[in-house]
């Protein structure tokens, strides 16, 4: 990616420690350390503190204070990282990286308000997003976007232009069907109206498009999943034991199409008590966890049951951007694990082994 001998601006600097530094930190999403190749430029500044410059080849710049922190200590010096977000151009579909499908076994989990929300936090980590609303039952991406009532504009009679909401990219079937409407299509039309509003959006370069699926796991989730170019799936679900045998299924479809299935997220995983501050498991607890040990994949995140997620995006935001908010902290995590897992699952990098203990 670069070339090393052009990296130090400093012939002082001393670059082997602060690269066996960077090799040595690790975190979920830098499970093997950062590459030196990762490395765009190292300054030496007048007060002896560092200036570290990382190109990242997956969305992950708000873990950058942390690195630097780590970093700072293995060396003793003072260090700041700055980091920018440059996939690989290995395009899944026209200018797009990679396409990642969020789904869930069942209605009423909160798949689509996760769906967004990661949109939004893969947005904050650096990277150019997009969001499709594929979800033909209930189109809920134009409201949790504050698009209630927009209409798309067309470039030609086959190109439509997507919405911008706050730097994402938006499509929605939401923008061409009435609010009011029930929709009433069978396999065939609405797999076709999905890959209707993927080829016909102008999308642009995106490092990430995040699709919002129907609910379930029948024929339409069957087809879909199926004709879109895919990176991987996560499932969102409930701990709830019936929810649970939901997603179960839903990981079995997607084993079946070849779809890898990059994690579980466990929504309204627990309440916190807001007189004592323990978490109150109030669905039941540990579901997912046992779940995804048996299929052998990782649990992204527990976003526990919070008002603060319902009041954001009944006003059409996401507290996601909103980096105060303690629960963006939640949805970036997974966030950055996703990103990560989508490099490093490709045919140029050795796969990674996923370990899950009972610790």
């Amino acid at each position: 990616m670069f070339g090393l001998s052009k990296l130090f601006s400093s012939k002082s600097v001393q670059k082997q420690p602060i690269i066996a530094a960077l090799a040595a930190y690790r975190s979920a999403a830098f499970a093997v350390g950062i590459d030196e190749l990762f490395i765009k430029n190292i300054q030496s500044n007048d007060d002896k503190s560092l200036l570290i410059e990382l190109t990242l080849p997956f969305a992950a710049c708000s873990e950058m204070p942390a690195v630097a922190k780590f970093v700072s200590e293995q060396i003793n010096k003072v260090v700041d990282i700055h980091a920018s977000v440059q996939l690989p151009a290995d395009y899944k579909f026209k200018k797009i990286k990679h396409i990642v499908l969020i789904a869930s076994g069942k209605g009423g989990v909160g798949k689509s308000t996760t769906a967004v929300n990661l949109a939004g936090a893969l947005k904050q980590e650096g990277a150019k997003v997009g969001i499709l609303d594929a979800d033909i039952y209930g189109p809920s991406i134009p409201m949790l976007l504050g698009l209630v009532g927009a209409k798309p504009t067309a470039k030609d009679e086959k190109q439509l232009y997507p919405f911008d909401a706050n730097g994402l990219k938006a499509q929605s079937i939401g923008f061409l069907v009435p609010s009011d409407d029930a929709t009433v299509w069978r396999g065939p039309m609405a797999s076709g109206a999905l890959t209707q509003l993927l080829n016909e959006t102008i999308w642009g370069e995106l490092d990430y498009l995040i699709v919002d699926m129907p609910p379930g796991t029948g024929d339409i989730q069957l087809t879909m999943s199926q004709k879109v170019p895919s990176s991987g799936t996560v499932i969102v679900t409930t701990p709830q034991d019936l929810a649970l045998a939901d997603a179960q299924k839903g990981i079995a479809m997607f084993n079946k199409v070849n779809v890898p299935v990059l994690g579980l997220i466990e929504n309204m995983s627990h309440f916190i008590c807001t007189h004592c501050g323990e978490p109150n498991h109030v669905f039941g607890k540990d579901g997912a966890i046992k779940l995804a040990q048996r299929h052998g994949v990782p649990v992204l995140s527990h976003i526990p049951l919070a008002i603060d997620i319902r009041e954001y995006s009944e006003q059409g935001k996401l507290i996601a951007n909103d980096t105060e908010a303690a629960i963006s902290i939640t949805y970036a995590s997974a966030a950055r694990l996703i990103a990560s897992q989508l490099y490093y699952q490709q045919p140029h990098h050795n796969p990674l082994e996923i370990v899950i203990t009972d610790d």
